[in-house]
């Protein structure tokens, strides 16, 4: 699963994929390449899992960021720039909070809801321009031939034109499965689960929960597919440069209990529907990324597609009880290990154990 970071120049984007992927690269201004890294999403209960087995290998789930040079018209008439863009599964727009007088803002104001609507429309017009070219297209098709499907398509296009001429995103549509999967080819922007990455400065740092919650019952309240989550951009550069146990006395200092960056990594993880279920033994703990209300059967294939296709059981336990009864024996002894079938729908933090052929 990827996610673009987006947003205008000098928002804190390009620092902010830095201190979250650690990659570290000169970006040129004009520039239209991505860089891709990758984020581990945090997860406590690892920890307590390796204290409990002592495996040699710890190895957390991943999300994939990818920075996205400034979004702008000219960007975005690009190809390679709409390419990288399409292929993302989510949006995490930096929105700019935090005044300095160092780092001017090109529209000469800080005004993060001017720029959320402005990159907002971009995107839109971005799609129209793709659907009325489509609309040309099939409309003259269909003066051709006579094919249901065709008029099917239409009559969702012109669905689709109408949103984006009311200025709305198409993530706000209400799509049926089969429309779902009819235009899921075309890669539209606008229609890509967003979620609003409030950059503010040091002195509202301690305010991070406040501002998300504005905004969530504010400006975002009744959006579909979109979230928010707040960061202080300055902070999590020094707190990068810190040792876990410095991290935790400096957040403490603003009242805070976690960073922003991990809240960044979960709320990605929740915007785009995933979470983990884990294994846990000798040699390895591990989290493994599944969308959510997946299969024990599919479960077993993120492992290995060869556990999909030889699928006889999933013995499961909740890690928790794992931790709680001093690991496997202690489970099995309180019945509290479970044999499952392929039907089973793995929830988050169950600890799996695959039969099979």
């Amino acid at each position: 699963m990827k996610t673009a970071i987006i947003g205008l120049p000098m928002v804190g984007k390009t620092s902010l994929f830095t201190i979250l992927t650690g990659v570290h690269q000169e970006t040129h201004i004009g520039s239209t390449a991505a860089r891709v890294g990758i984020a581990k999403v945090p997860d406590g209960r690892l920890d307590e899992l390796a204290q409990l087995f002592e495996p040699p290998k710890i190895t957390h789930a991943t999300v994939e960021y990818v920075d996205m040079p400034a979004i702008s018209k000219e960007n975005l008439r690009d190809p390679s720039y709409l390419a990288s863009l399409r292929v993302v599964d989510a949006f995490a727009h930096v929105l700019r909070l935090f005044p300095d007088e160092t780092v001017p803002h090109e529209k000469g104001s800080v005004d993060p809801l001017r720029d959320l609507g402005d990159v907002e429309t971009e995107l839109i017009l971005s799609d129209l321009v793709v659907v009325e070219k489509r609309l040309e297209r099939v409309d003259k098709d269909r003066k051709k031939i006579k094919n249901p499907e065709l008029d099917h398509e239409f009559a969702l296009l012109e669905k689709c034109k109408a949103m984006l001429e009311a200025d709305q995103p198409l993530r706000q549509m209400e799509l049926d499965a089969e429309e779902e999967k009819r235009i899921r080819g075309f890669q539209f922007l606008s229609q890509k689960p967003m979620l609003y990455v409030l950059n503010l400065g040091e002195a509202d740092a301690a305010k991070l929960h406040e501002r998300e919650k504005e905004y969530r019952e504010g400006p975002l309240a009744g959006r579909k597919h979109t979230s928010a989550t707040a960061v202080c951009g300055k902070i999590e550069a020094e707190l990068a440069e810190l040792p876990p146990d410095d991290q935790r006395e400096y957040l403490a200092s603003y009242g805070l209990t976690e960073s922003g960056l991990v809240r960044l990594i979960s709320a990605t993880y929740a915007l785009l529907g995933l979470m983990s279920f884990l294994t846990a033994g000798e040699t390895e703990v591990r989290a493994w990324t599944i969308p959510m209300h997946s299969t024990a059967v599919k479960a077993a294939g993120a492992i290995h597609s060869d556990f999909e296709k030889k699928f006889i059981r999933a013995e499961v336990v909740n890690w928790k009880a794992l931790m709680d009864h001093n690991g496997y024996p202690g489970v099995r002894e309180k019945g509290l290990l479970r044999l499952e079938g392929k039907e089973y729908i793995v929830k988050d933090g169950d600890v799996l154990v695959i039969r099979h052929g």
